[in-house]
């Protein structure tokens, strides 16, 4: 009869430790997800960063060199040489009245199901 018993006791504790496994499975699965998600969000925001800084760049470059047919309009570059999948940039140069021109700066990049994009304005100082 203590056999019995013995073997009815550890039965219990082997659904209890499965049980417990699986409550942990659950949480760690939670925390993953939540990891998943801050990563991608830093990609992106990397990404963009890259993006607009490559964008500030050319415009910079385009200014300095006076090329005026790419004021007033909106210029689609190039992003492939920078392996970022699925991301635009657009720049927009506004004929300069001051000392700083301003440059308005469109990106977009997505991740999974994510998609980051911006809109920006920002001066050049030559």
């Amino acid at each position: 009869m203590e056999n019995k018993r013995k073997n009815g006791f550890v039965l219990i504790l082997v659904i209890t430790a499965m049980a417990v496994i699986g409550v942990e499975m659950f949480a760690l699965a939670g925390v993953a997800k939540i990891m998943l998600f801050q990563s991608d969000m830093a990609y992106l925001q990397a990404c963009q960063r890259n993006l607009v800084a490559s964008g500030l760049a050319w415009a910079k470059r385009n200014i300095q060199n006076k090329s005026s047919e790419a004021f007033d309009k909106t210029i689609e570059l190039d992003v492939a040489e920078m392996n970022i999948r699925s991301s635009t940039l657009g720049v927009t140069m506004s004929i300069p009245t001051d000392d700083e021109p301003e440059v308005q700066i469109n990106t977009s990049c997505s991740r999974r199901r994510r998609t980051l994009r911006s809109d920006g304005k920002h001066r050049i100082e030559l």
